[in-house]
């Protein structure tokens, strides 16, 4: 199992009238804590785009058990259960306030696809090995 956290700090803008997170800004936090998470393993969206693979969003799902707020610092807890052996990557996701408390739970699940043709391919041999020694 893969496990990454990341630390994002709310922005006003990011808040309605409440200071409370707007629901679909989790969604970003998702994206920024998947990203850094790729990063630590020393690869990037950038590369994986070199080698012609992109990685749509085909399905997400959130769960929303308390509110951030204004100012909060966040930790986005990304978790890859199973190394994927097809098209298919799942990501789940926790978000949690200073307190260690659990705001958010996530599920994202992306496709890897080629870009010029858009038909579905496996994850780079890059990724998957920088991957493979978190799954033995």
């Amino acid at each position: 199992m893969f496990t990454s956290q990341s630390k994002i700090r709310v922005r006003y803008a990011e808040t309605d009238q409440m200071g409370v997170v707007y629901h679909s800004h989790y969604f970003q936090y998702f994206e920024v804590a998947r990203a850094e998470a790729i990063r630590e393993l020393g690869f990037t969206y950038a590369d994986m785009e070199r080698t012609g693979v992109i990685m749509p969003v085909i399905e997400v799902q959130c769960r929303y058990l308390r509110p951030a707020l204004y100012d909060d610092l966040l930790t986005v807890k990304v978790i890859l259960k199973e190394l994927p052996l097809h098209h298919k990557i799942e990501f789940h996701q926790e978000v949690y306030n200073e307190k260690a408390e659990l705001l958010v739970t996530g599920r994202v699940v992306l496709y890897f696809m080629e870009a010029k043709t858009m038909k579905r391919t496996t994850m780079p041999e890059k990724l998957q090995e920088k991957l493979q020694p978190f799954f033995r």
